[in-house]
């Protein structure tokens, strides 16, 4: 019974991880779609799908990078505060 199980399961798993191609597939699949309409359609979805992909990616780094900077120009100006403060030739 094991080697029946065996004989049909793997086959059905190598079809399954074959058929779930890379997301360039999914590209050259939309060029093919004869209907304007649908065709039009498959790039839409593929558009909001990257866009998706992409959009928590890039605020996260830019925002922790302004940050920084914004500490770092509050840190040089109170030193600058404090240099100034400072008597000179009293």
């Amino acid at each position: 019974m094991d080697s029946t199980l065996l004989k049909f399961a793997l086959p059905a798993l190598i079809a399954v991880l074959m058929s779930a191609g890379p997301s360039s597939a999914l590209e050259q699949n939309c060029r093919f779609i004869q209907a304007k309409a649908d065709r039009e359609a498959c790039y839409k979805r593929q558009e909001e799908e990257l866009a998706a992909r992409r959009k928590p990616a890039t605020p996260t780094d830019e925002s922790k990078t302004l940050e920084s900077v914004r500490q770092m120009r509050q840190d040089d100006e109170a030193v600058y505060r404090s240099i100034h403060g400072i008597c000179r030739g009293c």
